[in-house]
């Protein structure tokens, strides 16, 4: 995992015309998304229908990556971050030490690794998208990285986040950010937002792991 540094990152909504900032302590992320191997290795399933042990693990709900990061926790010896309640609520323990995923902000400041623009290099070096991905998913890691090593920010699949989206309008749909290998030039900015509801799997969505703590 990479070490993100602390910073400040401003998000902005399109619906309400909000721009909020968030001051950021330092984290860690991983490099890549998580793979099919791992995601096999911790949970013994197979989602998708794509095959290759490099390939990142696709058609997974939002559910399922939690699930993930509290049974990766637990095989390593850490605190899970996630108290998953019976009634299909999920609390998340800011003092845990274990794997979560990261905030939308936390993403979007590691994406940008210091930039500013829409994007941290020309998209076809960096990202898998519907112009240059052959119509499927592709190995992580086949991309250039930013300028913190982090690879398929953009592109590839897109990655679950912890926030709610807009709990006024889409009640518990969570956020997506990154853009898919199906997705169009647009789609994959380092501001863009996608939402969908927790149980949602596609196979264009994916996601990474964070730990809080530098």
């Amino acid at each position: 995992m990479i070490t993100i540094p602390s910073g400040r990152v401003t998000l902005s909504d399109r619906r309400t015309r909000h721009s909020w900032a968030v001051d950021l302590a330092p984290y860690r992320l991983a490099a890549v998304p998580v793979t099919r191997a791992w995601y096999a290795e911790v949970t013994g399933a197979h989602p998708g229908e794509a095959e290759g042990k490099r390939l990142p693990v696709e058609s997974v709900s939002w559910w399922e990556a939690v699930r993930f990061c509290n049974a990766v926790s637990r095989d390593r010896g850490l605190t899970p971050a996630y108290r998953l309640r019976s009634d299909e609520r999920v609390e998340w323990d800011q003092s845990a030490d274990g794997f979560r995923l990261p905030t939308e902000a936390e993403w979007e400041h590691a994406c940008r690794a210091g930039t500013s623009g829409p994007r941290y290099a020309a998209l076809d070096d960096i990202a898998w998208y519907r112009a240059n991905s052959d119509g499927r998913v592709r190995v992580v890691g086949g991309k250039a990285p930013n300028a913190w090593g982090l690879h398929d920010t953009l592109g590839n699949v897109w990655d679950w986040c912890w926030d709610v989206y807009d709990p006024e309008v889409y009640g518990t749909y969570r956020v997506l950010r990154g853009g898919g290998w199906f997705d169009e030039h647009w789609s994959c900015r380092a501001s863009a937002r996608r939402r969908s509801h927790p149980t949602f799997r596609v196979d264009d969505v994916g996601f990474r792991v964070a730990r809080s703590g530098a």
